[in-house]
This record gives structure tokens, sequence and C-alpha cells, in this order.
């Protein structure tokens, strides 16, 4: 195979971009109306079908990390390392499923799960859950703008920076106008790409290389721990980590919740189904490739994990294949990065302007203004700092602490009547702190203190067990899970934990903000909350809430129309 990356030339690349943004920007001129609908926008009249929806999701969490972190999972790990990425990544869809049926039946008509949250509870809860939204989905766009500019720059005589502007400006265009329902279309496009053209390059780099001869040759050169499935170093660095985050990111992520409340409520179930198989199965098979480079022996150019797949594409596959691959990688980024910007529009629309500013009496034009404006500066804010290649993981540490801190007061609000806004605010307050007190080992995790977090570190292991099962099989079968998993947690994790401090830390931030909410609550004397005042707190800004609301044939063209229905 060849050691160096291939390189178009500058016209070539220039002319794959404008051919695939262009497209996706021809695309949603089909769907612009002079009338614009602020709930259309957002939501897509909440008639998103079947089709559309999975295509939509699994597109969204297809994003830039689904390749380069899957193949080198599968470099780091070996045989499990795919697996560990692409299976808990397909459950933080599936695991919304159960607890979005809930939402959807309190609120029926809304836009973003902080509507919700405002509903019942308030400002002060519904804004940390909107700051956790708006911080991460500014993050995501930092990442596949990098990602853009990354790939760009090893492909081209481009320069890194001029692949992020190139991005950033492709991404907004096809966007702005149309929000959320651009968002949708352009993802079942991008899908049926993305998965035509990973059936094609993944049995094609695999047999280039030797096929299953070739593989199993190689399987000489990975170290016991890469060899075996079970690997305890896979499971407690990657797998572990992983499977904590399953909840954190089905319930702290808005592009997920935004799919949830614009997807048709008879097709929910199958929509969270497909898109849970689709994603696990094409990231899997992303995750095929670094374990491909780990037989052969591969060393990442300049030391750079994100060349795996690179290298693998250009070192054993022709130009057109390679061309494949660098839409592939952009159509993947892009179908995130569009998601976030209809999620952070739709944030500062229904949470801050339409619930703070206006106060429940929200003029829908200027909602609409809110939301594009939102869309150019986020896009602004991302490329400035994608620009620079600055090292995020600290910010995606914060980021995915807080999100593990409000599970538990976010799925308690929607199914306990003795919560209150105090509880949920403290406990996700204390939660951070505790959790960064762990993660950056400001006291020593050894002796008293480190047990101390390991216990709290149990509570948080029975929590998310607890959670998992009773969004299934009800609250009897989750509460057994839950202590069953608690005392397995003591028995195996202290004095042992401590040595883990990504997991610890993460666990720590589930126990604690469960401790607190629910000591908080029980002591508590305000009344018992009346769930169903949350449909009448709740509902669209465009359509009156008696009239019928709108078909998807208002929200989408007719070929998109048929693709949603079963």
């Amino acid at each position: 195979m060849n050691n160096e990356l291939y390189q178009f030339s500058t016209l070539t690349v220039i002319l794959l971009l404008l051919a695939f943004y262009g497209g996706t920007y021809l695309m949603t001129l089909g769907i612009r109306r002079k009338n614009e609908d602020a709930d259309a926008f957002m939501v897509s009249n909440h008639r998103v079908g079947f089709g559309i929806g999975a295509a939509s999701m699994t597109a969204t969490w297809i994003w830039a990390a689904s390749f380069y972190a899957a193949a080198t999972s599968g470099y780091t790990y070996g045989v499990s390392g795919p697996i560990h990425y692409g299976l808990w990544g397909a459950l933080m869809i599936l695991f919304i499923y159960p607890f979005g049926r809930r939402f959807r039946r309190l609120a029926p008509n809304a836009h973003t799960l902080g509507e919700l949250i405002h509903a019942r509870h308030g400002s002060s809860s519904q804004l940390i859950l909107a700051l956790s939204n708006v911080l991460g989905s500014v993050i995501s766009l930092m990442v596949n703008f990098t990602a853009a500019g990354a790939l760009v720059s090893v492909l081209s005589p481009l320069s890194f920076q001029a692949g992020v502007i190139i991005a950033g400006f492709g991404v907004l265009l096809y966007t702005l106008w149309s929000g959320f329902r651009a968002s949708i279309l352009t993802d079942f496009a991008q899908l049926v790409a993305l998965m035509a053209i990973a059936i094609v390059i993944i049995p094609a780099v695999f047999f280039a290389m030797g096929g299953p001869t070739e593989l199993v040759a190689g399987l000489g050169n990975l170290t016991p721990e890469q060899a075996n499935f079970f690997s305890m170093d896979a499971i407690l660095h990657q797998g572990a980590p992983f499977f904590v985050a399953v909840l954190a990111y089905a319930i702290g992520n808005q592009t997920i919740s935004q799919r949830l409340f614009a997807v048709n409520e008879d097709h929910i179930k199958p929509t969270f189904l497909t898109a849970t198989l689709g994603y696990g199965a094409i990231v899997i098979g992303l995750g095929m490739i670094g374990l491909m480079a780990l037989t052969i022996g591969m060393e990442p150019l300049n030391g750079d994990m994100n060349n795996l797949i690179p290298q693998m594409v250009s070192g054993y596959l022709p130009p057109l294949f390679i061309a494949l691959f660098f839409i592939l990688v952009i159509g993947s980024l892009s179908s995130t990065a569009d998601s976030d910007l209809s999620a952070l529009s739709a944030i500062m629309m229904a949470d801050v302007y339409g619930k703070n500013l206006a106060r429940g009496k929200a003029d829908p034009r200027r909602m609409l203004l809110v939301g594009r404006l939102t869309m150019v500066i986020a896009t602004m804010v991302g490329v400035l700092f994608a620009s620079f290649a600055l090292d995020i993981l600290v910010m995606l540490v914060f980021v995915g602490a807080l999100w593990g801190a409000i599970v538990f007061p976010v799925i308690a609000s929607c199914f306990w009547n003795r919560v209150t806004n105090q509880a949920f605010t403290t406990s996700v307050l204390v939660a951070m702190v505790l959790f960064c007190v762990a993660r950056f080992e400001l006291v020593p995790l050894s002796g008293g203190s480190g047990l101390f977090f390991e216990l709290l570190a149990s509570v948080g292991g029975g929590v998310i067990i607890g959670l998992m099962v009773f969004g299934f099989l009800g609250w009897p079968a989750g509460f057994v899970a839950g202590v069953l998993a608690l005392v397995a947690m003591l028995v195996f994790a202290t004095g042992f934990l401590h040595d883990y401090t990504v997991l610890l830390a993460s666990l720590t931030a589930y126990g604690a903000s469960t401790v607190v909410c629910v000591v908080m609550s029980l002591l508590s004397r305000q009344p018992d909350f009346d769930f169903a005042t949350i449909r009448e707190r709740v509902g669209d800004y465009d359509t009156p809430r008696d009239a019928p609301a709108a078909e998807a044939g208002e929200a989408l063209p007719a070929s998109a129309r048929l693709a949603g229905q079963r």
C-alpha cells in the first residue's frame, strides 16, 4: 500500500464541495414558503413521517467523530473496540424512546425539552437544561467544522482554515431559511448516500488488503488484550464510560429531543428502533477499518489517529473511491452540523425568547428572526473556534458531566410529582461541583475521600441501570434492578474504581444529583404537582390549539412526504 495520503487538486476539491453543498441547497428550495411558520421551522409541525424521521435521526447521530473515534477505538482496543463504540452509541438513541413517549404525552406540542421543564418547574431549571444544550451544540459545530478543515487540508492543497469556512458557509446556506425542515430533508438524502458509499468503501478496503485470509493472519499483531473480545482494558476505558454516557446524551441532546417532538407520535417507536439499528451497523463497520489498520501494523501518519481512515482509503483504493470517501465524511459532518444549527435556533426561539423574554406572548415572525440570527451567530462562532484548531476535550468533559447531572432530575420531574424546582436546580449544581472535584482530582482519590466518591459512583451505577430497566419494564423492575446494581457496585467497585477517574467522575454526577434531588423532594412541603397542567402551558406558536396540526405536505415536498409514509 501507499504510505502517503492521496491529494486532490484544488480545483477537484472545490468542485466536490460545490457539488455537495450546491445539491443540498437546491433540495431545500422546494420547501421554502413566502409566509414562514415558526412551528414548521422548529419541528415541522410535529408531523414528520417514519422514513424521514428515522433517516434524520441516523444521519444526525453519525457525525465526524463517528468516523475517526470508531476507527481509533478499533485500532486501540482491537476486536471489541468497534462494538464498544458503535453499540453504546446506538443505545443512546434507543433509550430515549421509552422516556420520549412520556415527554410527548405530557407536552405533545412542545418544541424543546426545555419547554416541558419550564412548564414543570419554571425558568431556572429550564435555563440549566437550555445552557447545557447550547454548549453541547456549539462544541459539536466546532468538532464538525474542525473535521472538515482537517479533511480538506490532508486531501488537497487548501488550508485547514479554508476547509472550515467552506463547510460552515455551506451548511448555513441550505439551513438558514427553512430551519429544521431543511435539516431533515437533506438528512434523508445524505443518509442514502452515506449508506451506499459505506457499503462500497468498507468491503473494498477489506478485499484490497487481502480479504479474510490477510485479516486472520494479521491477528497475530494484536496483543492478548486486543485479541480478547471481553477485554477488561477495553471495557473499563471505552465500554463502561460510553455506557454511562448513554442516558446523558439521550436526555441532554436537543438534536434528539427535537426529532422526538417532530416525529408523528404514532411513528416514535419504529423511528427510534430503526435509527438504533442503522447507526450501530454503519458505525461498527467504520470501526472495523481501524481494526484492519491494526492487523496490518499500520502506524498513523504523524502520530494522528484521525489519519487512520484516510490512510487506509488512499492507500488501498483508486481516486474515485477516495472522492466518494471525501463526500461520505463531508455529508456525515454536515448532517450533524445542520442539526446543531436547528437545535440552537429552537432553543433560542422557544426557551429563551418564547418562554422568558416574551413570557408566553411570542410573535412568530420575531421568533423566526431570532432563529435565523442564532444560526448565523452560531456558525460564525463555530468557524472562529474551529479555525484555531483548539483542544475542546475539556469543554466536552464539562458538557458530558452537565448532561449526566441532569438525567435523573429531568426524568424524575416527568414521572414523580414531588420533585421541586429547588431540588432540580440544587441537585444539578451539586453534581457538577462534585464531578469537577473527582475528574480533576482536586482532592486525593484514596482513603476516605476516595471511598466517598466511590460510594456516590456506586449509587450512580445503580441509578443508570434502574432507569434503563424502568423505561422499558416499569418502576418495580427498575427499582429491583437498580438496587441489585448498587449492591454489585458496592461489592466490586469500592477500592477499585478510583483508579479510573473518567468513569468515577461520570458516575459521581449521576449519583450526587439523584441523592440530592430525592432528599430535597421528600423534605419539601410543596403540594404535589398536577401533570395535566403541562399540556395547557405548552403549545404551538402559529396554529391555534384546537386547530388540526399541519400535515407533512405543508412542511415537506411531495418526494419527502412519500418517503416518510409507512
